[in-house]
């Protein structure tokens, strides 16, 4: 299956590390140009270097994706630049920090903060891009939810598990409403990769005994890497999955 987006421009959110650098390295491999973003600059800036190292093209910029005039911003960049996004892949998320605690310690911060980043945010890039993906009679958008948002999250997060479910009720709604214009959108459930300082830190807090369960827990018996959700990302992105919209692929090793 060859795979190639020269002459395509793409927008990933969240691309400082795991699975947003791993997405934005493998679009460009393969010709597009790249538009990253996050809210960690110098960790971006490797992301940026990765890419030129690997020959592909990767403009990279500080955003804050709850803020919408920030992300239109960035739309409206890309736009002026390469004149149309084609691919947009909303992974940006997270748990900000939180542990699990009882619901009755959460406090409207916690909740709404977490949703912000995991949902709204989503939405927002969504909704800046359309009209052009519209006009274009053309667009792909892929979401990065989580297990969490199909079951119940490890992380013992009532939001995480919440908007994550929020987000692939977004997925099922848009694909509905954009498909009459060629636009499909589509949704990726990673199970549990180590792709990130926090699934580290959560993974270490197992020991020995409970890293071995989890493991077992998964039908190939091995963890996945932040290159397996890119694959997965290449093919909602690509001409194989035109007819393809409104799905949740798991990709979480056979999650039992």
């Amino acid at each position: 299956m060859n795979i190639n987006f020269a002459g395509k421009a793409a927008i990933v959110t969240g691309a400082a590390h795991g699975f947003g650098r791993a997405i934005s390295l493998a679009l460009a491999e393969r010709g597009a140009t790249v538009w990253s973003c996050d809210v960690l600059a110098e960790e971006l800036a490797e992301t940026a270097a990765l890419c030129a190292a690997a020959g592909g093209k990767c403009q990279v910029r500080v955003v804050d994706v709850r803020e919408r005039e920030a992300v239109f911003a960035l739309v409206d960049e890309a736009l002026t630049s390469d004149s149309q996004v084609h691919i947009l892949v909303n992974n940006a998320g997270g748990v900000l920090g939180q542990v699990g605690r009882p619901l009755e310690e959460i406090n409207e911060e916690d909740w709404d903060s977490i949703f912000a980043v995991n949902a709204r945010a989503a939405f927002y890039f969504t909704q800046a891009v359309a009209p052009g993906m519209k006009a274009a009679r053309y667009g792909r958008i892929i979401n990065i939810s989580s297990g969490a948002g199909l079951g119940i999250s490890l992380t013992g997060i009532q939001a995480y598990a919440a908007a994550k479910a929020a987000q692939i009720g977004l997925t099922r709604q848009l694909a509905h409403e954009l498909g009459q214009w060629q636009i499909t959108v589509n949704n990726i459930a990673p199970g549990f990769v180590l792709s990130n300082p926090n699934s580290i830190r959560q993974f270490e807090t197992y020991g020995e005994a409970g890293q071995r369960a989890l493991v077992e827990r998964f039908a190939l018996k091995r963890l996945g890497s932040a290159e397996d959700i890119a694959n997965g990302v290449l093919f909602f992105a690509s001409d194989y999955a035109s007819w393809i919209t409104g799905q949740v692929l798991s990709i979480d090793g056979g999650k039992l």
